[in-house]
């Protein structure tokens, strides 16, 4: 069985079922809301995967490429900023509509609404297009959303999508009436919410949520540290 596990605003682990371990946009040292720190990951990681260059999706990822030697999977932007500014050799970029096969299953790059900036030192000339992630894991199809607004891009992931990860937060994402809405667009059969509850303006009620998508698609609402498992 493949392993999803949430750290809290919008970090996630998988562990494939054949032992591959990934993270999705490590934000940890200065999450409120995580129950683990950048150590965890610094024994052994095989990728790491970011959406987009803000601070609340980068903050710890240089530590662990350094530490780890991870290959970085990203936009071309961040990761000719790994490459340059960092020295991280192991790199490979993609751009919205693109994908590629990795030992662990097929990523591609889909299109995100949102800010470009990367937070990081020398990165002012390295902003990138934020994106999400189609993962094809064993029998699943994975959506990782990323930081975006509603639209009608997602309509094209309709029965494309087994577990869609989305953001529920407003403010600077869809809130859960423009998600309950992207949801219906991709009907996969698990919606898990985040990028909700960390500081006050993206407090939201993953309950109330829930009462928008279902029975249309299972809400899975997963706190700090839970894990999903999936074929």
């Amino acid at each position: 069985m493949n392993r999803l596990t949430f750290h809290g605003h919008a970090t996630f682990e998988i562990v494939t079922h054949e032992g591959t371990r990934l993270v999705v946009d490590p934000f940890l040292t200065s999450n409120p809301k995580a129950t683990i720190g950048a150590d965890y990951f610094c024994d052994r990681l095989d990728y790491v995967l970011l959406t987009h260059g803000h601070f609340d999706h980068v903050e710890d990822a240089w530590r662990i490429l350094s530490e780890t030697g991870a290959t970085l999977i990203s936009s071309v932007e961040i990761c000719a900023y790994a490459e340059t500014v960092l020295g991280h050799e192991n790199n490979h970029g993609l751009s919205i509509g693109g994908g590629h096969d990795f030992p662990f299953g097929r990523v591609k790059m889909t299109t995100a609404i949102h800010g470009g900036r990367l937070d990081a030192e020398g990165g002012d000339g390295y902003t990138c297009p934020p994106g999400g992630f189609l993962l094809h894991l064993g029998k699943t199809r994975l959506y990782l959303a990323g930081d975006t607004a509603l639209t009608a891009d997602m309509q094209f992931l309709e029965d494309r999508v087994d577990i869609a990860v989305l953001p529920i937060g407003d403010n600077f994402t869809m809130g859960p009436e423009d998600a309950a809405r992207a949801a219906n667009l991709i009907k996969p059969r698990t919606v898990i919410p985040c990028h909700y509850g960390t500081w006050p303006p993206i407090e939201q009620d993953p309950e109330r949520f829930r009462s928008l998508v279902e029975p249309r698609s299972d809400v899975l609402v997963l706190a700090p540290g839970e894990t999903h498992e999936f074929e």
